[in-house]
């Protein structure tokens, strides 16, 4: 068994026209909700054996705070090939996964991961900025994703986490399917 996390980058900032798409920054929110993301995996004790990310500005820093706020001791590795990545290119990336990896955590985009998403467990799934998702794979190795093979464990999202009152407790936080 293998546990697939999508992380999608936190909210961006379009305030500079001038910036290309890849060097978008996070907004106030997107840094927000992505040490919130990182602090529900932390609750959840969430330890991916990889962190692997896009190297855009706002993925990148998504992921470093992400895992500063999980607590992780994982630095996390950029990958070109996740920056503007179909379905297709991301089951190509996982299926050259070292199978030492049993959760692999990735930090990237849109329409991607919603496609993604989509193929592995057979049903539409949004997937909202800095919301994190979890996939469970009937797999051994990661050469072998295929369609429907994947079940949603389940999915946080920050708006989740605001409107259910869960920021800033000290108790753990539930599981959200």
């Amino acid at each position: 068994m293998k546990t697939l996390l999508l992380l999608r980058h936190g909210k961006s900032s379009w305030d500079d026209p001038s910036l290309e798409d890849f060097e978008r920054p996070l907004n106030e929110r997107g840094v927000g909700d992505s040490k919130l993301s990182g602090k529900y995996a932390r609750r959840q004790m969430i330890k991916p054996d990889l962190v692997l990310s896009s190297p855009a500005t706002r993925a990148k820093h998504t992921a470093e705070l992400f895992v500063a706020a999980a607590g992780l001791n994982n630095t996390p590795a950029y990958d070109e090939r996740i920056y503007e990545a179909s379905e297709r290119d991301l089951l190509k990336l996982l299926s050259q996964m070292d199978d030492s990896y049993n959760t692999v955590l990735l930090i990237g985009h849109n329409p991607g991961f919603e496609d993604l998403c989509e193929h592995l467990t057979g049903a539409p799934k949004k997937v909202p900025t800095a919301s994190l998702t979890c996939i469970d794979l009937n797999i051994d190795k990661w050469a072998g994703p295929k369609g429907g093979k994947g079940k949603l464990k389940w999915r946080m999202t920050p708006k989740k986490l605001k409107k259910d009152g869960l920021v800033g407790r000290t108790q753990s936080l539930p599981e959200i399917p």
